[in-house]
């Protein structure tokens, strides 16, 4: 929202919105004849979905132009983009987020590595950090692009069962070297993807371990409303690991994982059982996917923690206001802006004039990240996606360390030998920021 009005935050390909004009930033102000004055995103979506084909006319509030701009639309159905935009990160490595796995994932995949081929990648970088999981076959058929015919994918498990996935088709990309980007929020479908491109040593996974989700459940409904959930199975990586993350439950009553997710010590290691790889490589079991080269997200400083923790009450308003400093640059900063001391100064005047109470020394000390998080949305509003993607780069060390193992790798042997035998460990810290 900005103000009492909620903004375009994002216009997709091929919309009715961009085909009649529609700009990131457009403030929502009237649907139809209904003023949408203090309305929640929520409600914005109500008033504005209806059946295929029916009108809809929606009155908007732009930066820069002085009076409402309405527009008419045919509400049409739309196919929200698996692959929110690609990426040329240099003159040889391309750069794929990946933040679902729905109808269209594999078909989005696929064009994307096809057009960063064209335009010169000799490696990509395929991003599932953050990826919930979603359309289990389809975790198959992207898989499929990388891995010969025939290959097992995954198998299930479970009392008197077992049932084995094979990829069905030849290829897309069987050889173009591959490094995928994993941490605690990738899951299910991200996991057999990333489980079996580890497996085969089709791509070197990177990142923190994975989730964790691999089991199979069957939901039985019950009189007066229940419904019985039963596990019936686990999945299974081709190496013969599993993704289930193991978890018991302690006296207190909480869940705790069985293993600890960090790989620092050689005793922790050796508490894992281990697997091999297609060509011998140590991959290490006991729940979720542990990537081969293991590398801490960029952390948040003391003070840094301490402003998230101050602001966390009035995140909203926070982050409203900062919309409202990025709708004001659109159009007068360039690409290569850097955030001017005087936007954080005017942000915190103005929610302070909001009753949000926030110690001055608490704000002063929190600087870089709220500079992190105007530079995000200036550049997304006034540049997109990709720009975002680029100017993050340094603040990325997950993905600059993809970057720079792929710099130089004309195989992806070539790939794994940069990495080195031993697993790279970084001491985990508080995120500053997610990929993509």
């Amino acid at each position: 929202k900005s103000g009492d009005y909620v903004v375009v935050d994002k216009v997709f390909p091929n919309s009715p919105a961009e085909g009649g004009g529609v700009q990131e930033g457009d403030k929502i102000m009237i649907i139809d004849t209904t003023n949408a004055r203090g309305f929640n995103t929520q409600q914005v979506q109500n008033k504005l979905l209806g059946p295929i084909d029916t009108p809809v006319s929606v009155t908007f509030g732009r930066i820069g132009v002085g009076q409402p701009i309405k527009m008419s639309f045919k509400r049409a159905q739309i196919t929200v983009p698996a692959v929110p935009y690609t990426l040329m990160i240099d003159e040889r490595t391309g750069y794929v987020p990946l933040t679902r796995f729905s109808e269209q994932t594999t078909a989005d995949i696929a064009n994307s590595v096809m057009e960063l081929e064209k335009k010169g990648a000799k490696g990509i970088v395929i991003d599932l950090r953050g990826n919930p999981g979603g359309i289990l076959d389809e975790a198959f058929a992207m898989s499929n692009l990388f891995l010969p015919k025939g290959k097992e994918l995954l198998s299930v498990r479970g009392r008197g069962e077992f049932q084995k996935f094979v990829a069905e088709r030849d290829p897309l990309a069987p050889d173009v070297p591959l490094v995928v980007l994993v941490d605690g929020g990738s899951a299910s479908a991200s996991e057999i993807v990333a489980g079996a491109l580890q497996d085969y040593d089709r791509a070197l996974v990177l990142g923190t371990t994975s989730f964790g989700k691999g089991l199979v459940q069957s939901v039985y409904n019950l009189d007066g409303g229940y419904a019985l959930k039963i596990t019936t199975g686990k999945w299974y990586t081709p190496s013969g690991r599993s993704i289930q993350k193991e978890r018991k439950i302690n006296a207190d009553g909480q869940f705790a994982e069985v293993l600890p997710d960090s790989m620092e010590t050689d005793s922790v290691r050796k508490a894992r059982p281990t697997f091999k790889s297609a060509s011998g490589r140590t991959l290490y079991g006991g729940g979720a996917i542990t990537p081969d080269v293991i590398v801490a997200p960029d952390t948040l400083s003391g003070a840094e923690q301490a402003f998230r923790r101050a602001i966390a009450p009035s995140f909203q308003k926070y982050f409203n206001e900062i919309a409202v400093i990025a709708e004001g640059q659109k159009g007068k900063v360039k690409p290569d802006f850097t955030v001017n001391p005087a936007w954080r100064e005017a942000l915190y005047q103005k929610l302070v004039a909001d009753t949000v109470k926030i110690d001055k020394a608490v704000w002063d000390g929190g600087a870089p990240d709220i500079d992190r998080a105007i530079e995000d949305r200036v550049a997304k509003v006034a540049f997109g996606d990709t720009l975002v993607r680029r100017r993050s780069l340094k603040d990325d060390n997950q993905l600059r360390a993809a970057i720079d193992l792929l710099k130089k790798a004309a195989t992806q042997k070539d790939v794994f030998t940069a990495a080195g035998s031993a697993p790279a460990v970084t001491k985990p810290g508080v995120a500053r920021r997610g990929g993509k």
